[in-house]
């Protein structure tokens, strides 16, 4: 089974940026162009890039969707999006312009109904993006917590047909700490379902650890700011993971 790297670019007012476990106040920028960032990866070796429209998860509606349609039709790599994704609309549009997945997130806590419908019509196509908060999920670009476990909802949507789950431990995100590597195990476990990890990769060693659970399940990895700050590079990571 491979192991997926994911590089990620979060694109916000047109630019590369990432923040701190999502504050919207401190970020920083690392790029003028989502595109000429996706080239560089594609070119270093990426299967797929992951995507995120910021400005979209906080207005609740496709903001910077031009650039990821660009990302999508002009380079020959994989590309998953989320961010803003709220109606069946979102979906097509997105699927129909040569995006490969589409990441649905808060949508599952608050358009329940939507989601399931997604996942009946789409499959393999959606992921879902589960984002806890010592272990509960939070929605709204993680500005608010509900009341509900990451893996309680984790559960009821594999009964309707989800296979891919995206968990962020929004403590570790952009703090190049390490992954929560047993939140994400239990959540492959839990589910019996392939489960990427987000969020604080910020070593190659990192990679041995989610390499060790992942027969439970663990997909892959989304690497974001260890990436932009240069902690290694994406070969080294790809050969890691080989």
């Amino acid at each position: 089974m491979t192991f997926t790297i994911y590089p990620a670019i979060d694109i916000r007012g047109g630019k590369c940026v990432r923040l701190f476990q999502g504050d919207y106040n401190q970020e920083t920028v690392y790029g003028d162009s989502p595109l000429a960032m996706a080239e560089k990866f594609q070119s270093e070796g990426a299967t797929w890039i992951h995507l995120v429209d910021l400005d979209g998860a906080k207005e609740r509606k496709r903001v910077n969707d031009a650039h990821v349609i660009q990302i999508a039709k002009e380079l020959d790599v994989n590309v998953q999006v989320g961010g803003g994704i709220r109606t069946e609309d979102d979906v097509h549009y997105y699927l129909e312009n040569g995006v490969n997945r589409i990441i649905l997130g808060s949508s599952a806590i608050q358009n329940p109904n939507f989601v399931k419908k997604m996942l009946k019509f789409h499959g393999d196509k959606i992921a879902v993006g589960i984002d806890a908060r010592h272990g509960y999920v939070a929605v709204d670009g993680w500005l608010e917590t509900s009341e509900i476990k990451a893996v309680d909802l984790a559960q009821e949507l594999v009964e309707h047909g989800a296979e891919i789950f995206i968990f962020t431990d929004i403590s570790k995100d952009g703090t190049l700490t390490g992954p929560n590597v047993k939140a994400i195990a239990d959540m492959a476990e839990a589910t019996g379902k392939q489960v990427i990890a987000s969020g604080g990769v910020s070593k190659l060693e990192d990679f041995d650890d989610l390499l060790q659970e992942q027969k439970k399940g663990i997909e892959g990895a989304i690497v974001g700011k260890a990436l932009y700050t240069k902690q290694f590079t994406l070969q080294d990571a790809l050969r890691k993971v080989k």
